[in-house]
């Protein structure tokens, strides 16, 4: 099996506009697979570009708040999925935007075949915290198109 090992200044010129980042050492226990992390801004509306390869996801996280909050994901490249519980994962394609209500356990990740580009805003809120959870595992991913 070929592995080939992906640089982002060699992903960048394949990926939107938007800077890739730093691989997401950080955060790299709530993934499966390698992301990417480039803070855009902080201040306001803090707003993050981030870059999964293909099969990339998180895992299964709530963006808690006692009032407003939650996350808004613009996809800038790419095929995704976003899925929150109890409903069917969503396709995410360039162009869309989805909205994630605070309080609610949902994943987002790369499609197997693509990889996936997408802003990450955090809805501004009271009393906010992010509370990671299990991974999405391979047999429930597997099952996506």
């Amino acid at each position: 099996m070929l592995i080939i090992a992906y640089h982002p200044p060699f992903v960048q010129r394949f990926l939107s506009d938007f800077p890739v980042g730093k691989p997401n050492d950080a955060y790299a226990k709530y993934f499966i697979g390698q992301s990417w992390l480039a803070p855009l801004t902080t201040k306001q509306v803090p707003t993050y570009n981030v870059t999964f390869e293909p099969r990339c996801r998180n895992n299964w996280h709530i963006h808690h708040a006692e009032k407003g909050g939650g996350q808004m994901l613009i996809c800038v490249y790419g095929r995704g999925w976003v899925q929150l519980e109890g409903e069917p994962a969503h396709e995410l394609k360039a162009g869309e935007v989805f909205n994630i209500p605070p309080n609610v356990k949902h994943w987002h990740g790369a499609a197997k075949d693509s990889w996936f580009q997408h802003l990450s805003l955090e809805v501004p809120g009271e009393g906010t915290s992010n509370e990671w959870l299990e991974p999405v595992t391979d047999e429930v991913y597997d099952k996506l198109p």
